[in-house]
């Protein structure tokens, strides 16, 4: 019991520091969803060349996809033209980070990892869109992938992300805005994060402070077990996030914690082989390697900068776990679970009332 308590109360540590920043990041999510114009990614994607690459990666950074409602979203790129590179670089950045879980990144692991994060997945991205461009000599050439039902199925099962809207007024964006963050996206994410919450709450819990540093170290190792563990695992951007800064407060490296947050939400078993299928099998292979070196390469940069800047990323973990412990941090975390839960059983409650 004593075990329980203490992993209940480590969750509940995590949930409470995160929780505000979750609905400021949701909240933010849905504006973006209702304002910022479908076709313009299409509009801007479609012609090869370097140009098209840089304009898909940065639009991927802030878009509140993850890798399974990005594979749809990228298929429907390529039927309207876009090439091979900007697709990769596209289908790399976007679930790789987002407005969620920057906000989420600064609460957890603070500022400066909050700024590395989408700049390591925009530079990823970018990588893996020129090599995809270089090295695929077809690269230009539009694909009839998939139809998107089939496509959303492939990681999390997620059918909502490409879901079509036509909403005219302001009033109505915002209400679409707000129905699709607190409602679709929050029903793709939410159990994974609480998932991610729980995994933080048993690390913090049974793993003793420094034991990685102590028998790991901060050099490439760390950095190889965590891309081990990332590129088959299936886990989003936000739910990657407590799970990495349990890691970083028990002495994982800033670089290792990077490595775990890049490759995680880029790759996984599923969503490798159907993006095989909208890019081919070559295109494919050289996001995978792209992802993986420029993962660590940007890992080894983060260690070195904060040893240059002389900061620690476990001194500010445990500094904002002592700091959240005001009324809004806990009516935030009962506003989570309220919504979390509330769209877990919704399923539940609308097959009753069709019995009935």
């Amino acid at each position: 019991m004593d075990i329980f308590t203490r992993i209940l109360a480590e969750s509940w540590q995590v949930l409470l520091e995160s929780a505000p920043y979750m609905l400021f990041g949701f909240l933010a999510a849905g504006t973006i969803k209702a304002f910022l114009p479908e076709s313009l990614a299409a509009r801007h994607l479609g012609k090869s060349g370097f140009a098209s690459v840089f304009k898909a990666a940065l639009i991927g950074v802030p878009l509140p996809l993850c890798s399974c409602g990005v594979i749809p979203a990228a298929a429907e790129l390529r039927r309207r033209g876009a090439s091979k590179g900007a697709a990769a670089a596209f289908l790399i950045s976007t679930p790789e980070t987002g407005v969620d879980s920057i906000s989420i990144t600064y609460a957890l692991m603070g500022p400066f990892m909050a700024f590395l994060r989408p700049l390591a997945a925009f530079l990823t991205a970018m990588i893996a869109g020129v090599l995809v461009t270089l090295g695929d000599k077809d690269a230009s050439a539009a694909a009839a992938p998939a139809p998107l039902e089939r496509l959303a199925q492939s990681g999390c099962g997620c059918k909502t992300c490409c879901t079509a809207h036509t909403p005219q007024t302001f009033v109505q964006k915002l209400l679409f805005g707000i129905r699709y963050a607190f409602g679709d996206l929050l029903a793709d994410i939410g159990p994974w994060f609480m998932l991610g919450v729980v995994l933080a709450g048993l690390i913090g819990a049974l793993l003793p402070e420094g034991v990685l540093s102590a028998r790991y170290g901060q050099g490439f190792l760390p950095m190889l077990a965590m891309l081990g563990v990332a590129i088959p695992l299936y886990v989003c951007a936000t739910a990657s996030t407590p799970i990495a800064a349990a890691l970083a407060l028990k002495g994982l490296s800033p670089g290792a914690a990077l490595v775990f947050l890049l490759a995680g939400p880029a790759t996984n078993a599923a969503t490798i082989a159907v993006t095989a299928r909208i890019l081919g099998k070559k295109a494919a292979a050289i996001s995978l390697c792209a992802i993986i070196v420029s993962s660590l390469a940007l890992g080894l940069a983060t260690n070195y900068a904060f040893t240059a800047l002389g900061l620690d990323a476990a001194s500010w973990i445990a500094a904002s776990a002592i700091e959240t412990t005001g009324p809004l941090s806990l009516a935030s975390a009962i506003v989570l679970l309220a919504l979390i839960a509330g769209n877990i059983l919704k399923p539940f409650f609308q097959s009753a009332a069709q019995k009935t």
